[in-house]
C-alpha cells in the first residue's frame, strides 16, 4: 500500500480559522470599515503567524464576500456597491418570510422563552452607551435573525443567512446612519409575538417592513478605512 499523505498539522488549521474568524467579527460589527487594507504581512506581525495562515483566513472571507482580493494589491474589506447593498436586502425579503413560516412550524414555548432572553439582551444593549456596548448591539441585533434560521432545522438556509447578515453588516458599516439603530429592537419583539400568537402572515408582514426600515437607514455616504491594529484590539 503506498503512504498516505500527511495531514496539516490540526493547530495550522485552528490558527486559520482563529483568525478568520477575529477578521469576521470585526468586519460585522463593523469595527473594520469597508475599503480597509488587510496585509497578509501586518496581519501576521499581530497575530504572530505565518502569511500562509493569514492566506488562508483571508481566502475564506472572500469566498463569504466580506473580503475582496485584488492582483497585485492585496485584499481589503469589501466595498459593497449601493446596487449590491440593494440586491442584499432585496433577498432578505425573499427568504425571511418563508424562513419565518419554517420556524414557526417547529417553535414551541421553550423556543420562545430563549428568544425573549435574547430581546431582553439586545434591549438592555440598546440603552447603554459607548463603543463596545454598540458593537455588542449589532452582533445581538443580527443574532436574533440567526436564531430564527437555527429553528428552521435546514442547515443550508441557516449558512445563507450567516452570509446575508454578515453582508449586511457590512453595508450598514458603508451606507448606514450611525446614530440610529441598526435592527429595530421593537420590531424584533413584534415579530416574536406574531411568531407566539400563530399568526405568521403577520409576523412575515412585520419582517418585510422591518428590513425595509433598515435599507431605509441607508444614506449612501461613505466611510474613511479604519486602522487594523485599533479595530482588531491586539
Amino acid at each position: 500500500m503506498p503512504p498516505t499523505s500527511p495531514a496539516a498539522p490540526a493547530d495550522a488549521t485552528t490558527d486559520s480559522q482563529q483568525i478568520r474568524d477575529r477578521l469576521r467579527d470585526a468586519i460585522v460589527e463593523r469595527r473594520l470599515a469597508p475599503g480597509t487594507k488587510l496585509s497578509e504581512s501586518d496581519v501576521g506581525d499581530l497575530f504572530k503567524v505565518s502569511r500562509t495562515l493569514v492566506r488562508a483566513a483571508l481566502q475564506a472571507l472572500a469566498y463569504e464576500g466580506l473580503v475582496t482580493v485584488e492582483k497585485n494589491r492585496g485584499a481589503f474589506v469589501a466595498h459593497p456597491s449601493p446596487q449590491e447593498a440593494r440586491q442584499i436586502f432585496a433577498t432578505r425579503r425573499l427568504i425571511e418570510p418563508g424562513l419565518l413560516s419554517a420556524a414557526a412550524a417547529r417553535i414551541g414555548p421553550g423556543e420562545i422563552e430563549a428568544l425573549r432572553k435574547l430581546l431582553a439582551t439586545e434591549e438592555h444593549l440598546t440603552a447603554q452607551r459607548g463603543r463596545s456596548a454598540r458593537r455588542a448591539e449589532i452582533k445581538a441585533s443580527g443574532d436574533f435573525h440567526l436564531a430564527l434560521a437555527d429553528l428552521t432545522g435546514n442547515a443550508i438556509l441557516r449558512r445563507f443567512m450567516d452570509e446575508l447578515i454578515a453582508r449586511s453588516s457590512l453595508v450598514i458599516a458603508l451606507y448606514g446612519q450611525s446614530t440610529v439603530s441598526s435592527c429595530g429592537h421593537s420590531e424584533h419583539d413584534d415579530i416574536l409575538t406574531a411568531i407566539e400568537k400563530g399568526d405568521v402572515d403577520t409576523a412575515s408582514s412585520l419582517m418585510i417592513r422591518h428590513i425595509d426600515h433598515i435599507e431605509a437607514d441607508l444614506d449612501l455616504r461613505e466611510r474613511k478605512p479604519t486602522d487594523l491594529r485599533a479595530a482588531l484590539d491586539v
